[in-house]
């Protein structure tokens, strides 16, 4: 279902969400609110794209948002007033949540804002990213905690990691070439992309 926010002393516009044509939002998903959704995304059931408190929530061309995956955000607004510590700038533009593009969130991810995550980085099955930046083609294992932390471009944060300084994010392993997950998410974006076309093709038969 998608829907708009209602007004709060947090959020005095009310908006619905922006979806490009190509992208496909599950019937049992949800998408409320300011969310901005770009090209040839999978959006599966039970995920929930919130942005009722902290918007924008962004999600870029060719990402994925699998099964019980949850965006949301802190508040950007109070009184008619930006709340500067929740909002982070990508070219220009100021987000809550900014998700890239050819991002994976596997099943039951939770992104929530102030975050970021950049183009070609895979975040694994039940990790949590909060007040963080994660840099681009990374790849998160399963079971990851990050917070208040800014992790640098090709990272791997092993299983179960638990980053909370930036010390531990600034010391986490390159990408290498014999490492086993190095291309994994572009398999995991093409699967999505393809499934996103073939259902929204399927839905308006």
């Amino acid at each position: 279902m998608t829907g708009k926010n209602v007004l709060a002393d947090f959020n005095a516009g009310v908006s619905g969400p922006q979806i490009d044509p190509s992208t496909y939002v599950h019937p049992l998903a949800s998408v409320i609110g300011g969310v901005i959704l770009g090209k040839n995304i999978l959006v599966s059931p039970m995920a929930s794209i919130r942005g009722d408190e902290g918007q924008p929530l962004f999600i870029g061309d060719d990402s994925n948002v699998q099964d019980g995956v949850v965006i949301h955000a802190l508040e950007t607004e109070m009184n008619g007033n930006p709340v500067e510590k929740n909002l982070r700038t990508i070219d220009g533009k100021r987000y809550a949540v900014y998700i890239g593009k050819r991002v994976s969130l596997a099943h039951q991810v939770q992104i929530h804002g102030p975050a970021v995550v950049h183009d070609d980085t895979f975040v694994g099955m039940k990790t949590l990213v909060f007040k963080s930046q994660v840099g681009a083609g990374c790849v998160i294992e399963p079971g990851c905690l990050l917070m208040g932390v800014t992790v640098p471009d090709r990272r791997v944060i092993p299983a179960g990691s638990v980053i909370k300084t930036q010390e531990d994010a600034d010391s986490l392993p390159e990408i290498t070439k014999d490492y086993p997950m190095k291309d994994m998410n572009r398999g995991v974006v093409h699967v999505n992309t393809s499934l996103a076309r073939g259902y929204l093709e399927s839905s308006r038969k």
